[in-house]
């Protein structure tokens, strides 16, 4: 194809990406590096038949000013990304130098924010991430082996799941864990441990969070292999019928091979989904319990006071940094096979 031609096809989505990507990623990276301005306070004394008394308030109008001369704030390059609520360089070597034992040292880096937002997300990413690959998989193949006549009906409530709103499908299940609901009850009576509860231990409200992440994320991978089914070569699959090859060796010899490509979009699209883990922890209330990067980035803008946006912004660059690191052995490997071809 002629360089003008191609040009000419793909400059719209150049520019789009430009537009919506590159230059809002530029954004947030250079608010990063600015912090909120320091309060100009007033002390004034009023006196009444009392006594007098003094209050201090902030300088409305001089606050005003300042923000309008400085928008982005006070600078302060990369210290929001070293200090205790992010990296914590400080506290960190501190902690390696003071703890006496491997335990203590991962209790205490624990309650660092950033790292125990970093752990949970991680956790999740990676737990969720297989599972649903694997779970997506099987589904597709038991419905591609059912009767025709009862595959729209699976199929439609295979897909429930994918049609319910994030944050409303964590509210129900919430709703069904609680004592009152059909799970948490049920669970109660199974044990005979009326206290029992899955919110109240932080390790049940991860695995908690798990399922649900498994049960709302495996329609995704349904859909894609149920397609990618659809193309295997009967030829193949015939053929090895033919040379005595059970239903498994089939599956895993010529079906699960052909539809790697499928699994490795499918791993793609999950680790950047799971790696931004945001409303379960909303819908399951589990903030005490497990808190993940992004809910760092909306407690940051929900600060009361003010919105810390630098502090926002700059765990979304250490998110995005974090996606890259995750992408890099899939594209790799990406690159590696089509080099390979050509």
């Amino acid at each position: 194809m002629p360089h003008k031609t191609f040009m000419a096809f793909i400059w719209p989505s150049l520019l789009a990406m430009v537009l919506f990507i590159a230059l809002p990623i530029l954004s947030v990276g250079y608010q990063s590096l600015f912090i909120e301005h320091k309060q100009i306070l007033i002390e004034a004394e009023t006196c009444g038949p009392f006594g007098c008394n003094k209050e201090v308030t902030v300088d409305v109008e001089a606050m005003a000013d300042l923000r309008a001369e400085q928008p982005a704030g006070r600078f302060n390059g990369l210290g929001t990304y070293t200090n205790a609520s992010h990296l914590a360089f400080d506290e960190i070597g501190e902690i390696f130098a003071t703890s006496e034992n491997f335990g203590e040292i991962r209790n205490r880096i624990m309650n660092l924010p950033f790292y125990k937002a970093l752990i949970f997300t991680l956790a999740y990413t990676f737990i969720v991430t297989p599972l649903v690959i694997i779970l997506g998989f099987i589904i597709a193949v038991v419905v591609n082996s059912i009767p025709k006549l009862l595959k729209g009906p699976v199929i439609f409530f295979s897909l429930l799941p994918m049609l319910v709103t994030p944050l409303v499908g964590s509210l129900v299940l919430f709703w069904m864990i609680d004592s009152r609901g059909i799970i948490g009850a049920g669970l109660q009576a199974l044990f005979g441990d009326p206290t029992l509860s899955l919110k109240a231990s932080p390790t049940l409200t991860w695995i908690t969070l798990f399922v649900y992440g498994v049960w709302h994320s495996a329609p995704f991978a349904f859909v894609v292999f149920y397609a990618g089914l659809q193309t295997v070569p009967q030829d193949t699959l015939e053929s090895a019928m033919v040379d005595g090859a059970s239903r498994w060796e089939r599956v895993r010899f010529v079906t699960i091979p052909y539809l790697m490509p499928l699994a490795t979009f499918i791993a793609l699209m999950q680790l950047m989904d799971n790696f931004r883990i945001f409303e379960p922890i909303i819908g399951f209330s589990a903030a005490a319990s497990a808190t993940s990067l992004s809910y760092l980035i909306y407690n940051d803008l929900r600060a009361a006071e003010s919105p810390l946006f630098g502090s926002a912004a700059a765990t979304s660059m250490l998110t995005i940094v974090g996606v890259i690191i995750l992408l890099l052995p899939v594209l790799r490997r990406n690159w590696r096979e089509f080099n390979r071809k050509t």
